[in-house]
């Protein structure tokens, strides 16, 4: 079902519930298909477009916050296997083709203050970062019921992307004046960006992407939130705050329990996609957090490995009085994992709208749109 930017913006924000919620963030594992199609998918099923997920219509608000210009993307070898390509911040990225959709890079191109400086251009605002023609294809969106998204960079995943994780996490320690320039460039192009957006459209939801965490835990402690990372989120969120936007959503993988508490001072109100592998518990989460966290995912992918009992066990669970009452946008916590039987998967959509209360699959009906953003 197609929601609109009203119904989603009460969902997510408390307000009220006409409907849940049920969608696909990411969609499948690269060769997920393949094993699909051995056992009778059809096309549409392949697509995910047949599972008729929900969504909500998207608009780019027309604000450019991340590295702009830099040295023209090229690739160096393709081959059947990976391609291996040159970005504009100058690394050497790899992508397995077989294997993954993200390239991984090789190289790095910051390893100290002067490095930084030389590539510094690429982040600092500029006017033309401001494109005022998808500015009023954003308003036009929004008043057919698309919501709105700004975009700000991470304020670890883009020192990860300069420096690789181990320089990126010793910086703190070893070169704290380098790490708070990165912020602070970052922090007043985005605002330089969003406050000239703001004043033409209302920008519904502020995302970010960081990818801060593991297993075992965060990369970063309650310290460098607070210290690094809550200025920059503050001053970007009381701006939109204070123009109408509602939702602060902020996408990492990994257990970010130990430093949940200080993103939420730090603006942050919704968090995507809480993976149960990694410890994350969104029915946990919402008994300590409350109406103060909305969730998105939490749905344990590798339980659509396993049989009908479990699948129905997790979903029962998730899927419970306590997370039907708003703030939560019920999926899985991630791609779905190959190895996943087809009959299984459909098990699991059937499974999910009977539980929710929604209208069992119409072949006729049928939709799909990553919601990860």
């Amino acid at each position: 079902m197609r929601f609109s930017r009203e119904q989603y913006i009460e969902l997510k924000t408390f307000g009220r519930v006409e409907r849940q919620m049920f969608v696909e963030l990411f969609g499948p594992l690269v060769g997920l298909a393949q094993e699909w199609r051995a056992q009778g998918a059809t096309e549409e099923e392949i697509s995910l477009v047949a599972f008729d997920w929900d969504y909500v219509p998207l608009a780019h608000c027309g604000g450019h916050t991340g590295a702009m210009g830099g040295s023209e993307p090229k690739v160096i070898e393709d081959t059947p296997e990976y391609r291996l390509e040159k970005d504009c911040l100058g690394r050497t990225l790899k992508l397995f083709k077989k294997s993954a959709t993200i390239p991984l890079p090789l190289d790095y191109p910051v390893k100290n203050m002067d490095d930084w400086r030389r590539i510094k251009r690429l982040f600092e605002f500029s006017a033309e970062r401001v494109n005022y023609d998808e500015v009023a294809a954003a308003r036009k969106a929004q008043a057919a019921g698309a919501l709105v998204v700004a975009a700000m960079p991470g304020a670890f995943s883009t020192p990860r992307e300069l420096m690789g994780d181990e320089q990126a996490c010793l910086c703190y320690y070893d070169d704290p004046e380098l790490m708070q320039d990165i912020l602070q460039t970052l922090s007043h192009t985005t605002f330089r960006v969003l406050e000239m957006v703001s004043a033409e459209v209302v920008i519904d939801q502020l995302s970010v992407g960081e990818d801060l965490a593991g297993k075992s835990g965060p990369l970063v402690g309650p310290t460098q939130v607070r210290e690094f990372i809550k200025p920059y989120y503050r001053k970007i969120w009381d701006l939109l705050a204070s123009r109408g936007t509602l939702i602060f959503q902020m996408d990492s993988d990994g257990n970010l329990n130990a430093v949940i508490d200080e993103f939420l001072e730090a603006g942050l109100n919704a968090l995507i996609p809480l993976e149960p592998a990694a410890g994350m518990d969104i029915v946990q989460l919402r008994k300590k957090y409350g109406k103060s966290l909305a969730v998105g995912g939490g749905i344990d992918k590798h339980v659509l490995r396993q049989g009908k009992a479990e699948i129905r066990k997790e979903l029962e669970y998730k899927m419970q009085s306590l997370m039907r009452s708003g703030g939560t946008v019920f999926s899985l916590d991630h791609r779905i994992p190959n190895g996943t039987p087809l009959e299984n998967y459909r098990y699991y959509v059937d499974t999910g709208r009977e539980l929710l209360g929604l209208p069992p699959r119409d072949p006729l009906k049928k939709g799909w749109q990553r919601m990860a953003f």
